[in-house]
């Protein structure tokens, strides 16, 4: 078997992992994760020069890695989504005064993220749920830091409107009558 060469290997270096748990965030099973994830990459080495030749590769990689955690989700029946709903702050229920109404929130809060468009779940899901900076999230993703912020920016708005947030602040602001 001829050696990959070496950007390749740095590339499968810095990504692997954050790809894994990617998909395993998606898939629920670390086993299906490592499939999915070997899998891009066997794509992305057979492709490698024409990876090399994207405008940005990064873009180019993680859609191949998005698509292949598709793929072994419907390979095992499933729907890839974000199953894990640990990331969404359960911790935090053993020691609430309302561990109810805080599941009650933290289930509205992952609904609404699911509903986000593509590229805002991506970096909400990778900054929040994930805990990647806004440079590493920039990286994985292929696209500028500038894009991150922004992208998040227009998230958060979009995820305050779903929970009804953005109302309460409306009123805030608003003088009141007397």
């Amino acid at each position: 078997m001829p050696q990959l060469p070496a950007d390749f290997r740095a590339f499968h270096q810095l990504y692997r992992a954050c790809y894994v748990r990617w998909a395993e965030l998606h898939l629920g099973s670390r086993v299906d994760a490592e499939e999915a994830i070997d899998s891009a990459f066997e794509q992305l080495a057979i492709d490698w020069p024409r990876v090399l030749s994207q405008p940005v590769p990064e873009a180019y990689a993680w859609k191949v890695v998005k698509n292949r955690t598709i793929d072994v989700a419907r390979a095992r029946g499933r729907r890839p989504s974000v199953v894990d709903f640990a990331a969404f702050e359960t911790r935090s229920l053993h020691q609430a005064v309302d561990p109810i109404g805080e599941l009650e929130e933290s289930l509205s809060i992952y609904q609404a993220i699911t509903q986000l468009p593509e590229r805002q779940f991506d970096v909400i899901v990778l900054r929040y749920c994930l805990g990647y900076d806004t440079k590493d999230t920039a990286d994985i993703m292929g696209i500028t830091v500038a894009g991150v912020r922004s992208t998040a920016r227009y998230a958060r708005r979009r995820l305050k409107h779903a929970l009804g947030l953005d109302e309460d602040e409306r009123s805030h602001d608003e003088p009141r009558a007397h």
